[in-house]
């Protein structure tokens, strides 16, 4: 893949300036940093460039081990600049391959992830939405989709803090349970929850609407979207890793109830 003016991009690891207006790449007055992890060193550039030209800040990495030691070490800083808000991960990458880089990132962020492939079979799309990707683009991408996927992840994840924004009152809250729409958090008894954008969406989901049973597909269709690629296994992942997050026990659940042969309910 090429892109007008990439001849005589330089090699360094950060990109982009810190200033500029476009809104949709901001978040609170700071520019969103996109990771974008691929070795394919071509993809990278045509990404890099257009991101930037869009007005986001990238971070480069070309294979899985660069990835989790680039990004790692941001979750222990306390610097704004140093976030990064979005991973655009390729699959197929030397020394660790994205699902793996996934799985680790998952045990300590909810950083959004995009999961990038030319593999065009069905188990890698659910591998890595159970892995607990956002989302999977595949290559080749129009790169206009994969900046509209990009934005719409960042929206959900990062929502802006303005008036015209869901208040906290308007949050569900049932038992020890209490959702926050406009935080986006979720606390059990005071503990905060840490789940990632589609565990949260089911989550709110659910109990926005106790007591009401729905199958998978119409969880799917109403939490994923038609846009995603589902199957029924991936709502069952979400609905054990809820449970095992909101449950005092998992194996008898008291929220989240299965209701044979149909689907699931939460609990009125």
């Amino acid at each position: 893949m090429t892109s007008e003016g990439l001849q005589g991009a330089d090699n360094e690891v950060f990109r982009g300036a810190p200033t500029f207006s476009n809104e949709r790449a901001m978040m609170q007055d700071q520019p969103y940093r996109i990771m974008i992890a691929d070795d394919d060193e071509d993809i990278v550039d045509f990404i890099d460039t257009y991101l930037i030209d869009e007005g986001y800040q990238t971070v480069r990495a070309g294979d899985g081990e660069q990835a989790l030691n680039t990004f790692l070490p941001t979750l222990k800083s306390d610097a704004a600049s140093d976030r990064i808000h979005l991973i655009l991960l390729d699959v197929m990458m030397p020394r660790i391959d994205g699902f793996e880089v996934c799985r680790r990132i998952r045990k300590d962020s909810t950083v959004p992830i995009i999961m990038l492939t030319a593999r065009t079979e069905d188990v890698d799309k659910i591998v890595g939405l159970e892995l607990g990707a956002d989302d999977y683009m595949p290559k080749p991408f129009n790169p206009r989709e994969l900046l509209a996927r990009a934005r719409a992840v960042l929206r959900r994840a990062y929502p802006p803090d303005a008036t015209d924004e869901p208040s906290k009152s308007e949050g569900v809250e049932f038992g020890t349970i209490h959702v926050d729409l406009a935080r986006r958090e979720v606390t059990v008894g005071g503990k905060m929850l840490e789940l990632t954008a589609k565990e949260f969406d089911l989550l709110h989901f659910l109990m926005k609407n106790r007591g009401r049973v729905f199958s998978r597909p119409q969880l799917i269709d109403r939490v994923w979207g038609t846009n995603y690629y589902v199957g029924s296994r991936t709502v069952d992942v979400h609905i054990r890793r809820l449970r095992e997050q909101i449950e005092s026990s998992p194996s008898e659940p008291e929220y989240i109830k299965t209701v044979w042969g149909v689907g699931y309910k939460f609990a009125d």
